[in-house]
């Protein structure tokens, strides 16, 4: 059975993109840890990041670095954090978040709730940068 995200890349379900490249997809983190959490992932269906060949994880670095420097332009920060967990969801992925301490990745923290409207205008701010 295909990963949610895989039915993200097919246009199953829908999501807050806010970049695209023939082979990643970048859209907002639904229950982020801090406004401007941004999720990177591979079109292909890989379940483990580690398992990406050599080329294609090194793209998806660089895919992710032109991503954080969009949030970083929204949202000012001392970094933009990065995590690869890979346990929530069976399918590659890096978590990229505005953080000014340590604590802002901290994921025990509780989750932002942010209504449907501003997670259109938090994407359409990245996707504009």
């Amino acid at each position: 059975m295909a990963s949610i995200f895989t039915k993200i890349v097919n246009g199953e379900i829908p999501c807050y993109k806010v970049d695209e490249s023939e082979d990643f997809l970048a859209f907002l983190d639904i229950m982020p840890l801090q406004k401007g959490h941004v999720l990177v992932i591979p079109k292909i269906e890989v379940d483990n990041i580690f398992d990406l060949d050599d080329d294609l994880i090194s793209r998806m670095m660089v895919f992710s670095k032109s991503v954080a420097k969009k949030i970083e332009k929204v949202f000012p920060c001392n970094r933009i954090g990065i995590a690869v967990i890979g346990l929530e969801v069976p399918h590659a992925h890096i978590h990229l978040i505005p953080i000014n301490t340590m604590n802002d990745m901290n994921f025990a923290n509780e989750k932002l709730v942010i209504n449907q409207q501003e997670l259109e205008e938090i994407a359409e701010r990245i996707r504009v940068r």
